[in-house]
């Protein structure tokens, strides 16, 4: 019995190929990373299209690369220069994670990215799916990448009906990529599957009458395209009140604070407060954080701005609120490092999103005299 079922396994992957390469030949979109066989600008951009939409990565890409062009360059850089490039693409862990591995790259391989599976995976930020993305597209390694567009479009085809959340249908699907990817073009491959997902065999209203592989597809044949592949659904997003403050001194600079490395949003900076607690008011709020993470006493007067955003696996709404110091000289005892900048210096140093909307704002008050705040 497993004679047969090993031959049918070979055809199935010499037709999946060829119709999948045909089709990404002629429909291929002109992408920048798609143009260089530059290990370095290719390990970038696997970076950047992580959770990230490739229309948002693209000018980032060649904005990165421009204060980058070289792993050297990247090497030598410090990490807020690597940040402020970084601002506003999101998951910073990934701009520090490169920085580091660039680092390591030079000191430890000479300057050359490596190029077999152990020794890559060595590097910070670089998993399985980086990993077998970088190999096969800059050095032609027979590693098949499994993200969302390779699940979908492989659900349909065999007609895979398991939760795709669960790791045991993930490791499935890793199964069959590994025997479907191209002996002769394995990058062009995995950049293939993922083209077609994102471009044909999107999650909702699939373009199937354009998809080479239609005629084999278990989910099209069957009419099941709406259902497969399933997923369970996701757990209920939390929604976070978050109150800061922004504490003006008499030479109109704001203060800001230096997140440390090892939490969420490192090494950016911010204006300090934190998550409001279920017995307090926003302006207690205030007055808490900065006295946990400043070591003073503040007065809470005016509030500034209110704003929504939405991270990954939580909402916040952000509340900005004017404060005056009272008792006490800020230290930065929860942060790395505190600094007074006036609103013309700010934009030299990288802010999350929340914050940098937020100075924006500022920005467009009409009288930039933020001292009058001080005595409001």
């Amino acid at each position: 019995m497993k004679r047969p079922i090993q031959t049918k396994k070979i055809r199935v992957s010499h037709t999946f190929s060829k119709q999948l390469l045909d089709w990404y030949y002629t429909n291929k979109r002109d992408l920048p990373w798609r143009k260089t066989d530059s290990p370095y600008k290719i390990w970038v951009s696997e970076i950047m299209l992580q959770q990230t939409r490739v229309d948002t990565v693209i000018p980032y890409y060649f904005r990165f690369l421009e204060a980058f062009p070289t792993v050297y360059d990247l090497a030598d850089a410090e990490q807020q220069q690597v940040l402020k490039q970084w601002e506003g693409l999101g998951y910073y862990s990934r701009g520090r994670n490169l920085h580091q591995a660039a680092k390591m790259v030079v000191e430890e391989f000479e300057g050359n990215i490596p190029s077999d599976y152990d020794t890559i995976t060595q590097l910070k930020g670089i998993g399985p799916y980086t990993a077998a993305a970088v190999l096969s597209i800059a050095f032609q390694k027979k590693h098949a990448v499994v993200d969302g567009n390779v699940i979908r479009v492989l659900a349909r085809y065999y007609g895979i009906e398991d939760d795709i959340r669960s790791g045991k249908t993930k490791s499935r699907v890793q199964s069959l990529a590994d025997d479907l990817i191209s002996d002769e073009n394995p990058g062009d491959f995995n950049q293939a599957v993922m083209e077609l997902g994102a471009t044909v065999c999107t999650p909702r209203n699939p373009l199937c009458d354009q998809c080479p592989l239609s005629n084999d597809c278990v989910a099209y044949q069957t009419v099941r395209t709406d259902t497969i592949p399933y997923k369970s659904p996701a757990k209920k997003v939390p929604h976070h009140q978050i109150a800061v403050g922004l504490i003006v001194n008499q030479n109109n600079e704001l203060l800001i604070a230096l997140r440390p490395n090892d939490v969420m949003l490192g090494g950016l900076w911010e204006f300090p407060g934190g998550k409001k607690e279920s017995d307090e008011s926003l302006p207690e709020t205030v007055s808490r954080e900065l006295n946990e993470e400043l070591g003073v006493e503040v007065s809470v007067f005016g509030k500034f701005k209110k704003l929504k955003h939405a991270y990954s696996h939580f909402k916040i709404t952000l509340h900005a609120f004017w404060c005056t110091v009272t008792n006490g000289a800020p230290k930065p005892i929860s942060g790395k490092e505190l600094r007074w900048v006036s609103l013309s210096e700010i934009d030299q140093y990288p802010f999350p999103k929340a914050n940098k909307t937020l100075i924006e704002e500022l920005k467009q008050m009409e009288n930039s005299d933020l001292t009058r705040f001080i005595s409001s």
